[in-house]
């Protein structure tokens, strides 16, 4: 990527995007379902688990205005990166006070930065987004987002990170119906999680591959299971390489001795960490 090209996709720095939304108690009861959790019914009052906010301020994007990757098509606001494969690299999350269902929930989103890297694989763009989530004038949640395009080569992958046995774990098998059910209740289009033949011969990727944000919610959703009271103070995870539909995968958690964290990663079938995260535990 030449710097003519940089200097124009800069110019979307400092854009700024508003959107409201109610949190209605249906689509977290779904969510719930989906990654096998066994929670009453949802309903106007009850506290939003961390990392749910994905099911709100959905993205109405009509075909016309539909990328031939499934997603809107960029340049509304989001740069127009020309790069053709994008992915969610990772975020930083600070749940300042909880969300409710009920509650009427105004994000605020900027455009932080544009940089342009030289990867394995090639050129690669990064942009970085914060998003603010406010209730009446009490900001509720503040998240920093990193999405990363890149060129369509393969090749690249990072060398292997064994992940030692965790005191919690899990195993998940990522079927095509859960990669399904969470692309239709967070209205994604991206073909790579539901569309074998695009997935495999348009981006060259061995299968479908699983959500970053679902991979992020599986692993806090590993911290919910072994503490269910404990409560999420600040959360911020990377991802490091694809995990694949439909092979099993692990996540696992390592406890702070202090009890005010908790290390918590995502393994793909080699034995490779796939996701890394922390989570900071209130006091």
């Amino acid at each position: 990527m030449d710097l003519t090209e940089l200097a124009e996709l800069r110019q979307y720095i400092g854009r700024t995007q508003t959107v409201s939304d109610v949190l209605t108690p249906v689509p977290p009861t779904l969510l719930a379902a989906t990654i096998d959790r066994d929670d009453p019914p949802y309903k106007t009052g009850d506290e939003l688990p961390p990392n749910w906010h994905r099911l709100y301020f959905l993205t109405a994007a009509r075909p016309a205005e539909i990328g031939p990757d499934g997603h809107p098509a960029r340049g509304r606001f989001l740069p127009p990166v020309p790069l053709p494969r994008r992915m969610f690299a990772g975020g930083r999350l600070k749940f300042l006070r909880p969300l409710r269902i009920g509650d009427g929930v105004t994000r605020v989103s900027e455009i932080l930065r544009v940089e342009a890297k030289q990867g394995r694989s090639g050129d690669l763009v990064f942009v970085t987004l914060r998003h603010r989530f406010s209730v009446g004038s009490d900001v509720a949640l503040e998240e920093t987002q990193d999405l990363v395009y890149r060129g369509p080569g393969g090749g690249g992958e990072p060398a292997p990170e064994p992940v030692e046995a965790a005191p919690w774990e899990r195993t998940i098998t990522p079927d095509p119906v859960t990669l399904f059910r969470y692309s239709a209740l967070t209205f994604n289009g991206h073909r790579i999680h539901y569309d074998y033949p695009y997935v495999t011969q348009e981006e060259n990727y061995p299968g479908l591959i699983v959500h970053g944000p679902l991979i992020a919610t599986l692993l806090l959703d590993l911290l919910r299971r072994a503490r269910p009271q404990a409560r999420v103070a600040e959360f911020s995870f990377r991802a490091k390489r694809p995990l694949f539909s439909p092979n099993p995968f692990t996540v696992r958690g390592w406890p702070a001795a202090d009890g005010h964290s908790v290390r918590l990663t995502a393994v793909n079938p080699e034995g490779s960490a796939a996701m890394a995260a922390e989570a900071v535990l209130a006091a």
